[in-house]
């Protein structure tokens, strides 16, 4: 429970809006809540700034709403990663603000609108790539970040990135992700001062070994300041770019 909330349970307390009973439930579940098959983590947003995010895959969609349950009543944003329609059906049962991305696979319940910060640029490849960028860019904008795409800019059609370079130059950081081969970070790279997050995707004919090719090539960048996640990580690559956006700011 982050200081905000913890003021409003004293509040709530003081006004007699809640009794000594009300205040012990509430505080029981700290650190953690133990749900027998999961522990939701509610000082995650204490500790990294935004509440632990529920990663949906090889979870039941009841498995999922606990969770889900569990984080909502504290009263934090919700955020659920590669969700299926199943799921996402289900966490709109549970709370009527949940707005399901289906390309990004992903469901939001937004707590608030909090004004966003910085300036997030996600660059794909190809089109094929765009559930993992729709992935970051609903993460990084969850999480707080201003964030603008620039979709199917391909190295197989350089003047399509070229002729929109100064977008490149606007951004903060920037999330470039492909597949094939994986060279579009590396252009990227040697064209801005930004920080580049190299996000690998398992899009490509057979010898791309589903993204092993991609990821190759971008470890290996001859630009410097690329960094990479893993194949068609566009969580992790949202988390960390908004991480890097709002350095700083605080």
């Amino acid at each position: 429970m982050d200081r905000a909330r913890l003021t409003r349970l004293l509040k709530d307390f003081k006004q007699g809006r809640i009794d000594a009973a009300g205040v012990i439930e509430r505080l029981r579940s700290l650190p953690y809540e133990d749900l027998g098959f999961a522990s939701v983590d509610h000082h995650r947003a204490i500790r990294q700034g935004f509440p632990e995010v529920i990663f949906c895959e090889g979870k039941t969609p009841a498995q999922t709403v606990a969770i889900a349950r569990g984080l909502l009543k504290s009263g934090v944003p919700l955020l659920a990663t590669r969700a299926t329609p199943e799921v996402a059906r289900a966490l709109a049962t549970l709370d009527r603000r949940a707005v399901y991305h289906e390309l990004a696979r992903t469901v939001v319940v937004r707590t608030g609108r909090p004004r966003p910060r910085g300036h997030v640029l996600i660059v794909s490849a190809g089109t094929a790539d765009l559930p993992v960028a729709e992935e970051a860019r609903v993460t990084a904008e969850t999480m707080g970040s201003r964030v603008a795409v620039l979709y199917d800019v391909g190295v197989a059609g350089l003047h399509r990135l070229l002729g929109r370079h100064d977008r490149l130059l606007k951004a903060r950081v920037l999330v470039v992700v492909a597949g094939m081969d994986g060279v579009l970070p590396s252009v990227v790279g040697g064209l801005v001062e930004r920080p580049v997050i190299a996000v690998p995707t398992s899009r490509g004919y057979g010898a791309s070994f589903g993204g092993l090719a991609a990821l190759l090539t971008m470890l290996n960048s001859c630009a410097a300041g690329v960094g990479v996640v893993n194949i068609d990580n566009g969580f992790g690559a949202g988390c960390l770019a908004h991480k890097i956006n709002v350095l700083g700011s605080e």
